[in-house]
């Protein structure tokens, strides 16, 4: 099997859980929207979006699908099954829609758009982003005050999904540092390789760096 990837959020996602699991996947850095390189990839995946699973005559795209192939390749409980599926399943849906749509809204002005030169900041998507944020934040931290991961004792895909942005808050400055049992739970993350440094040894450019001058201070 071979993953497509960037260093963008779901894709680093993807490489994230794959590298975790030890999956026996090669991993190739793609462009799909690239000049001249749409109709390459149109047929493994119609929206030209990253991450993709490719195998003998199939594909998979979606990084949640993608995570969940993989965890079953390799007997993992990393996608939790029986009685822990539903609350992994949970907060995979609660986290798209509040905690990690805020963290999404914010990094697309600050980071995403700044990267790509898509347009000034908007204040206000940013501000809106930030009530997302903290409003889910606020029920997050509370859930983790009792508990070292979201699901059972040990790291699950559920984590992975919910720190999707965090892992670029170096631009989308997000105030964690209101949130400290968030903190504590994103440490514990970032102690674990995979989930640190998903592009270790990979042929993978550098996005491009987000200008200062831009970011709020």
């Amino acid at each position: 099997m071979k993953l497509l990837f960037s260093r963008n959020p779901n894709p680093r996602l993807a490489v994230a859980v794959a590298r975790y699991l030890k999956a026996e996947v090669a991993y190739e850095f793609a462009s799909p929207m690239a000049p001249g390189q749409a109709e390459r990839y149109r047929a493994l995946n119609p929206n030209l979006t990253l991450p993709i699973l490719v195998g003998p005559g199939w594909s998979l795209w979606e990084a949640d699908a993608i995570a969940c192939r993989l965890s079953r390749d390799t007997h993992s409980n990393f996608w939790r099954s029986g009685d822990d599926e539903p609350e992994m399943i949970r907060w995979l849906s609660w986290g798209k829609e509040n905690f990690a749509r805020g963290c999404d809204m914010v990094h697309f002005e600050r980071g995403t758009k700044q990267r790509w030169g898509l347009g000034p900041i908007d204040k206000a998507l940013v501000e809106e982003g930030l009530g997302v944020f903290h409003t889910s934040a606020a029920i997050l931290d509370v859930v983790l005050s009792e508990r070292e991961w979201l699901v059972g004792n040990s790291v699950s895909y559920a984590d992975f999904r919910m720190a999707t942005f965090l892992a670029f808050n170096d631009v989308a400055r997000l105030p964690l540092e209101d949130y400290p049992s968030i903190r504590r739970w994103y440490g514990r993350l970032e102690a674990i390789d995979a989930w640190r440094d998903p592009f270790q040894g990979l042929e993978a450019p550098p996005l491009p760096l987000v200008n200062s001058e831009a970011l709020p201070d």
